[in-house]
C-alpha cells in the first residue's frame, strides 16, 4: 500500500541547505581546475587503467626512474609520475563521492516513491468517492486518470472513471 503507514522519509531541504551544498560543490570544482570533460568517443577510445595495468604502470615508471639514461628526451617519466599520482588522488575522492551520490540517489528514489505511491492511493480514494457519488470527485478522477491514458494493462489503478 502507500506510504501512509510506512513513511521512511518526511523532510525537505531548506533553501539554505541547497545553497550550501551547491556552494560546496562549486568549491570542489574550483579546487580542481584541471578537471576535464571527455566525449563518449574519447571515453571508449582511451585505454583504462585497472589493478593489473596499474601495477605495470608503476613498474614501468620505477624502471624509467632507475634507468633514466635509457629514456629518450621526449618521454617524461616525471609527467608519468604526476599522472599516476593524480589518478590515485582522484580515486580516493571518487570513492567518497560515489558513496555520497549513492545516498543522494537512494534518498531521491525513496522520496519520489513515497510521493508517487501516496498519489496512487489518493487516486484510488477519489475513484471510490466518485463511485459513491461524492460531488466534485468526478472532475478530479477525470484529471488524474489522464496520467494512465493509453497504458491499459494491469498497471492501471482500479478506478471507475465515470
Amino acid at each position: 500500500m502507500a506510504n501512509l503507514t510506512n513513511n521512511r522519509i518526511n523532510t525537505a531541504a531548506t533553501t539554505a541547505q541547497i545553497t550550501a551544498v551547491k556552494t560546496a560543490l562549486q568549491t570542489i570544482a574550483t579546487n580542481l581546475p584541471f578537471l576535464v570533460g571527455l566525449t563518449t568517443e574519447e571515453r571508449i577510445a582511451l585505454p583504462a587503467i585497472n589493478v593489473t595495468n596499474k601495477a605495470f604502470t608503476e613498474d614501468a615508471i620505477n624502471a624509467g626512474v632507475n634507468n633514466a639514461a635509457l629514456i629518450p628526451s621526449y618521454v617524461s617519466v616525471t609527467n608519468m609520475q604526476s599522472d599516476l599520482l593524480l589518478f590515485s588522488q582522484l580515486d580516493e575522492i571518487i570513492g567518497v563521492t560515489k558513496q555520497l551520490l549513492e545516498k543522494l540517489e537512494d534518498t531521491q528514489l525513496l522520496a519520489g516513491s513515497e510521493a508517487y505511491t501516496s498519489a496512487l492511493t489518493l487516486y484510488k480514494l477519489f475513484g471510490s468517492a466518485s463511485e459513491a457519488g461524492v460531488a466534485g470527485s468526478d472532475a478530479i478522477v477525470t484529471q488524474l486518470k489522464q496520467r494512465f491514458a493509453g497504458q491499459g494493462g494491469p498497471g492501471l489503478p482500479a478506478v471507475n472513471p465515470n
